[in-house]
């Protein structure tokens, strides 16, 4: 008699091992040490062994024994070791790689190449050259440029794509025609927005221009996808308050006894659209922190910080009050991180585009969060909207999940807290 195959289990296995990975950056196209890898899939695993554990209890249906999963988990960590172990091996002999060639000249051109020689090493994208943009000397009172040889140098320098790295586009600066050519033989062209944001997931402000926002695709907003995102919000919010409601009333606790009241702190925060709102969070800096009434960033071992807030801020226990925000509507499970108005209205005049991290709800995490460090100053903040943009030009359901998952691997090594 044949033996059943247990698909649901090995299906259900399947998919949180591959989630769990993910969101450890086990899929990221980066360069790193074999070691870093092993660690990334001994944390992914043991994550991944904890979800089904839940998974079991809650649905008996799906159990099998511990010792065919014992010697399964053995089997799946082997083997994406050791397929990764041949896949960095034979990277390193020459996989076929995406050859860049840039266009252009100037700044623009120079950070370009400096990013392809800094990431492209262990990646599947290599510089292939540049091609510069120059003027016609020998034609005065004309903008006219020498391009017969554009085609020839895709062809003889093996480019599959063209990153268009120049400024100021206009007077004939790009060879449109021969732009064209190069496109219909099967070579990608991109401008240098679009470039950066699949190889960096951001949208760098100064290559922004206001006319690629409105033409290129995202931005999506809709009633569809409103309603599917704040039913998520409130089926995560409400599940993550149940489970932590434990853990949130031991630092009510602590918070209670290292400085006594108040426990939750309020802070005036700008919302989605620009309209105010307060803001909830564990108390974690000592009482009347800006009596002067001055708002200041959070520093580095700020003096401010009490050591049990210290310890609220590293494990990221004091945001865990933002899930009420969350059900009343303040707030997005996922999200930009909202900022006090008193910076807001300075980054309005110093950023370009900041605004347009207001046209979806604050989040109590974000793209932004796991991609960059803390964030204390106009610097870090311009960085941040960059990921940020990047969210509300994609933000989708599965993007979300993913956000989730990432957030996991940042409250666990303890990542940009301040």
């Amino acid at each position: 008699q044949p033996i059943p195959l247990p698909l649901l289990p090995a299906g259900l296995f399947t998919v949180v091992m591959l989630l769990m990975m993910t969101g450890l950056g086990l899929y990221q196209a980066h360069a790193e040490p074999f070691r870093v890898t092993i660690q990334r899939l001994v944390v992914a695993y043991g994550l991944s062994l904890m979800v089904m554990s839940l998974v079991f209890y809650l649905f008996p249906d799906t159990y099998v024994g511990r010792g065919v999963f014992a010697v399964t988990s053995v089997f799946a960590v082997t083997g994406v070791l050791a397929i990764r172990a041949m896949f960095f091996r034979v990277t390193d002999i020459g996989l076929p790689k995406r050859r860049v060639l840039v266009l252009g000249n100037g700044g623009e051109a120079e950070d370009t190449i400096r990013f392809l020689h800094e990431t492209g090493h262990g990646r599947s994208i290599q510089y292939a050259g540049l091609y510069p943009v120059v003027a016609d000397r020998d034609a005065p009172g004309e903008t006219r440029f020498n391009h017969e040889h554009l085609l020839r140098t895709v062809r003889d320098l093996r480019v599959t794509e063209i990153v268009l790295a120049v400024r100021e586009r206009r007077g004939g600066v790009l060879p449109l025609r021969q732009l064209l050519d190069c496109k219909l033989k099967g070579v990608r062209v991109m401008d240098l927005t679009s470039f950066y944001e699949r190889e960096l997931g951001v949208l760098k402000v100064d290559n922004l221009r206001a006319s690629w926002l409105i033409f290129s695709h995202g931005f999506d907003q809709g009633l569809l996808r409103d309603v599917i995102k704040r039913s998520f919000d409130v089926v995560a919010s409400l599940a993550l308050f149940i489970l932590t409601l434990p853990i949130l009333m031991l630092a009510m606790l602590a918070i209670l006894l290292e400085s006594g009241r108040p426990i939750f702190y309020r802070q005036e925060r700008v919302g989605q659209g620009g309209v105010p709102f307060m803001i909830l969070k564990l108390r974690t800096m000592v009482q009347d922190a800006e009596k002067d009434g001055q708002p200041r960033w959070a520093g580095q071992n700020d003096a401010r910080i009490t050591p049990v807030g210290r310890f609220l801020r590293r494990t990221r226990i004091d945001e865990l009050p933002q899930l009420i925000n969350v059900l009343r509507g303040d707030m997005s499970f996922v999200g930009p991180r909202p900022e006090r108005p008193f910076f807001v209205r300075n980054l309005l005049e110093d950023i370009p585009y900041y605004d347009v991290r207001h046209s979806v709800k604050p989040g109590v995490t974000g793209w932004s969060q796991v991609r960059y460090p803390y964030g204390a100053s106009v610097e870090d903040s311009l960085a941040k909207l960059q990921y940020d943009l990047y969210y509300v030009k994609n933000h989708s359901l599965f993007l979300d999940l993913l956000i989730l998952i990432d957030t996991i691997q940042v409250v666990l090594l303890g990542k940009g807290a301040r």
